[in-house]
């Protein structure tokens, strides 16, 4: 927050993690309907699911990037590609009923278990 001091007026805060928490101290969610407001002359965005105002694209992106994993998966089988691969293992967040994502975990005031493959 004090850092806002610093900054120069009219200067823009956009928190794309606001789902998540926040990456700011002064963040808190928006909408579309009211997407911004001003602490210490400095604009925050910090509208929740940004991506959904333009759903069609979003889903399109996302979907270009994470084929290639669900293929990945698909062809490997979840037990071999999560001994296999770091970034399907960073991106696991619940496996066999169990939170194995710490940060979400933490968050969310749950219990954490790591996963053992």
């Amino acid at each position: 927050k004090e850092d806002l001091k610093n900054m120069k007026k009219g200067a823009v805060i956009v928190d794309v993690a606001i789902d998540q928490g926040g990456c700011a101290e002064t963040s808190k969610p928006t909408s579309h309907s009211k997407p911004t407001y001003i602490i210490e002359n400095v604009v925050h965005y910090c509208v929740s699911n940004m991506p959904g105002s333009v759903s069609l694209s979003a889903t399109r992106a996302l979907t270009g990037v994470t084929n290639h994993y669900g293929l990945l998966i698909a062809d490997k089988g979840i037990e071999n590609i999560l001994n296999d691969s770091q970034a399907i293992l960073e991106g696991l967040n619940v496996y066999k009923g169990k939170l194995t994502n710490k940060p979400v975990a933490k968050t969310l005031s749950l219990d954490y278990s790591p996963y053992k493959g």
